[in-house]
């Protein structure tokens, strides 16, 4: 196996919706919510790529696809890597974006918790430094999210470029990935209330008790 679709944006644009869509479509996706199960040695694999020393295959055995943290940060050196990857780009409103990160995966409590857990070295790596670890500040945040896609749409080339709102549906994406448009509805994931039991519920009680181990 190996990466067929890249995704470039950052979470809550709208990426567990197109991972269920992707998977609909037959690929196998990467997210976060794969990454935190896998467990320590798995996170330290991201670590590596923040000191320059990458193993992507190993990272994403299994996979054809990946879209949210902690990939969307290094998509052009996954982009480079897997040169026949097509990439997709989710947006959304950078205010409404910077809402939601902030009642969940960015909330200030999660943020400080973090760091002394056996994650806080890899999400640093991969999710705080990107943002200069600015996590709350709201006009570094936004500004960030523009340069983000900015920076994706002068670094990728068009044709193997999609910018994609999930709310647009099924075609402009089977139309990018050359596949039949399903009959099914988009899935339309809100997991916000999800995340924030998640969240509170690692906080509470800590990693393994919560979303144990695969390996």
């Amino acid at each position: 196996m190996t990466l067929e679709v890249i995704g470039a944006g950052f979470g809550r644009t709208g990426t567990m919706s197109l991972k269920a869509a992707l998977e609909h479509l037959g690929y196998p996706c990467y997210h976060m919510v794969e990454c935190f199960p896998k467990g320590p040695e798995h996170w330290k694999l991201w670590e590596q790529v923040g000191t320059g020393t990458p193993d992507w295959d190993r990272i994403f055995e299994g996979f054809t696809a990946t879209v949210d943290f902690p990939a969307c940060t290094s998509y052009a050196a996954l982009a480079n890597h897997y040169p026949d990857a097509r990439v997709v780009l989710t947006v959304r409103d950078p205010e409404k974006w910077f809402i939601s990160v902030q009642n969940t995966i960015f909330g200030k409590e999660w943020i400080e918790f973090l760091p002394d857990t056996e994650a806080g070295a890899y999400t640093k790596a991969t999710i705080n430094d990107y943002f200069d670890g600015r996590m709350h500040d709201r006009k570094h945040l936004i500004r960030r999210f523009n340069e983000h896609v900015a920076e994706v749409r002068a670094t990728i080339d068009p044709e193997r470029l999609l910018v994609f709102e999930v709310a647009d549906g099924w075609e402009p994406l089977c139309e990018f990935l050359e596949m039949p448009v399903p009959q099914e509805p988009f899935p339309n994931i809100n997991d916000t209330e999800a995340v924030q039991g998640i969240i509170k519920a690692i906080m509470d009680n800590g990693f393994p008790a919560v979303i144990g181990y695969k390996g």
